[in-house]
Parts: structure tokens; sequence; C-alpha cells
């Protein structure tokens, strides 16, 4: 089974820049009402989505006061958890981060690490690129940053290739 998950965020001035559990050295963080980190919430929905379930939103509603700053990495373990109660496991990930900056080949794979760790897979089984858009529209004038990704999922008796 697989899922598609995207998610957006503006900047925002005085606030951390996180992406994929890591605070990345930035002018500008992102606006949201958790940390913000825009690769786990596209990862997160991807996962969801594989399992046929509501998005983070339903899990983690914005105006909902216990999730005000809460880490993504929480809301990707959530997403394990939920995994384990629909007798599903995760197999991978592919996730990729449109944005003008800042560069993140850096903090890749600590990056793959935090994600896969907090969704219970080996790091080498989370894949993230990143992209620029070319200067065109929001992402192109660095008003934010997006992201997308893919998820597969399947029962938890079955047995990944190379695993």
């Amino acid at each position: 089974m697989i899922g598609i998950g995207y998610d957006v965020h503006r900047f925002v001035e005085h606030r951390p820049l996180v992406l994929g559990g890591v605070t990345i050295p930035h002018p500008l963080g992102l606006d949201g009402h958790s940390d913000a980190d825009v690769l786990c919430h596209a990862v997160a929905d991807a996962v969801l989505g594989a399992m046929g379930l509501p998005d983070i939103g339903h899990y983690f509603p914005p105006g909902e006061p216990s999730c005000k700053g809460i880490p993504s990495l929480d809301i990707l373990r959530r997403c394990r958890e939920l995994a384990d109660a629909e007798g599903v496991r995760i197999v991978n990930v592919d996730a990729t981060l449109i944005a003008e900056a800042p560069k993140v080949l850096p903090y890749r794979e600590a990056m793959q690490a935090n994600i896969g760790a907090a969704l219970g897979i080996l790091p080498r089984r989370v894949g993230i690129k990143a992209t620029t858009n070319e200067g065109m529209g929001f992402v192109g004038r660095s008003e934010g940053i997006a992201a997308m990704a893919v998820a597969q999922v399947e029962d938890a008796g079955s047995q990944a290739v190379g695993e």
C-alpha cells in the first residue's frame, strides 16, 4: 500500500528552522502550530495515507493547545503507533524538499536517521532529496518551503526485500 503526502509552510522570523528533526542554521524558521517541520509533515501524511487514515490535522489539530510546539518527530512516532495498531509495518519513505535555501545536503544523513528512528525503519529506507523551484512561485521567491513524500506500508507479516 502506498500513500502520498504534501505540506508547505511559510517562512517567519524568530523561529528555528527544523527539517527532518534537525535544527538548521538559517535566518528564518517556518510558521506553524507545531515545530512546523514541513518534511516530517509530508512524510506523516504519506504514511497515514498509505494506511487509508485521515491526515495529520485529524490527529494533531492546528488549534489544539496540547499540540502547540510539538516536535514533528513525535507526530511520526504516532504514525508508527497507528501502523502497529493497524497491523502494518512501514517499509520505506521517499521525500523531496522544495526550497531555494537552505542547502540540506549537509544534514541529510541526520534527517534520515531521525525519521527512520521515529518510524522504526532503517535510515537507508528513508530517501531525502532537495530541489529548488528555479525562482518561480512562492518557493522561488523564498516565501516558504514545500515538501512531498511517498510511503509504502505492508501487512506486518510480510518481509521486505533486503531486510
